[in-house]
């Protein structure tokens, strides 16, 4: 079985085996980030918070338990049928395109864990910058966590194996035409599996220059889930603040 590489986050991210190779992030990081992003935007107690592309909702649900009310969005059907169980007042949960505007207006909307990048169409990205603009309250803040393309490009493991729940998932990564490509292969109940992962190694330049053509104004550049400044060649993460 192999995924459409044009559109491979809509079969991939709609499968139980993504949720298994992922199932070790680390929850305890996601919170401490939370906690940080939301105190670094002082975001009111009443703020309205959208979870752009939040998968099974794990930041959604913790924003949720610190008080913000929160709408969690994404095209997967299986994750959003997941999230659903962990809804309430205060926490929704909707299955969207992020590449078009919601139908309502948020004081905050965060993009998270490389969540952004995955289009094959170039003007899908810029859509989405342009979305999440629609998607703001007068003054509110747009956040998209990306991976440093500069510290990660050196360090990319070209090659390794990850043995989950008796599934041997292999697993290549390469760089090739403007793109990190990450190749999973595995095997279960003797059925051959192949999917891709497609992201687009955006850098800085290419976000302001994204930035600038949607109107918004990037705010504030930070390097990891702590919030220390970005440094191009240092910094972990690409953490965006934008208005």
């Amino acid at each position: 079985m192999s995924s459409d590489i044009s559109q491979w986050y809509a079969s991939w991210f709609n499968t139980p085996y993504y949720h298994i190779l992922y199932k070790d992030r680390d929850h305890k990081e996601a919170r401490l980030f939370m906690d940080k992003l939301t105190a670094h935007l002082n975001l009111s107690p009443d703020s309205h918070i959208l979870d752009l592309a939040c998968g099974r909702g794990r930041h959604s649900v913790y924003l949720s338990q610190l008080g913000f009310e929160v709408t969690g969005v994404d095209l997967s059907e299986e994750s959003i049928a997941y999230a659903k169980q962990f809804e309430n007042d205060r926490l929704h949960f909707d299955i969207h395109d992020m590449c078009e505007p919601y139908r309502d207006k948020f004081d905050a909307v965060f993009n998270l864990f490389t969540s952004f990048g995955y289009f094959e169409n170039p003007e899908d990205n810029l859509k989405t910058i342009m979305a999440i603009k629609a998607d703001l309250k007068e003054n509110g803040l747009g956040v998209i966590d990306f991976m440093n393309v500069n510290y990660v490009l050196p360090r990319l493991v070209k090659e390794n194996n990850r043995h989950i729940e008796g599934i041997n998932f292999r697993m290549t990564r390469s760089f090739d035409d403007g793109y990190i490509i990450k190749k999973i292969r595995f095997t279960d109940d003797e059925q051959e599996y192949e999917y891709d992962e497609k992201v687009r190694a955006f850098t800085l330049d290419d976000f302001k220059s994204m930035f600038d053509e949607a109107g918004v104004e990037l705010k504030n550049v930070l390097g990891d889930y702590h919030l220390n400044d970005f440094n191009i060649n240092t910094s972990e993460r690409l953490i965006m603040v934008f208005q």
